[in-house]
């Protein structure tokens, strides 16, 4: 399931871009694509991850890998700033051909 939703963070009263995708590769976010994922795409201001709850700054490769991610499980990844818009179409392009 892959979607584009736009979302409203009510705290700070912002409007972000969210994208929802279910892990189709059969490890899961393991070392590689977690370390490609935090090396390559975290120019922009704000990614975070998240699945069941929990959430990970994309900044950060242990935010990453400590949410554990499976083959199959869906994360949301959001996007927050000036650059929404570039880090959307690049991460979700990243996720598409690779996770």
């Amino acid at each position: 399931v892959k979607s584009i939703k736009i979302g409203y963070n009510e705290k700070e009263n912002i409007i972000m871009k969210e994208f929802k995708y279910t892990i189709t590769d059969p490890e899961g976010i393991h070392a590689r694509p977690a370390g490609e994922l935090y090396g390559g795409k975290t120019v922009y201001e704000t990614i975070k991850l998240a699945k069941d709850g929990k959430s990970g700054d994309c900044k950060k490769i242990f935010g990453i890998m400590g949410l554990a991610v499976k083959n199959g499980q869906e994360v949301t990844l959001t996007f927050e700033g000036e650059d929404e818009e570039a880090a959307y179409e690049a991460v979700s392009q990243f996720m598409k051909e690779n996770m």
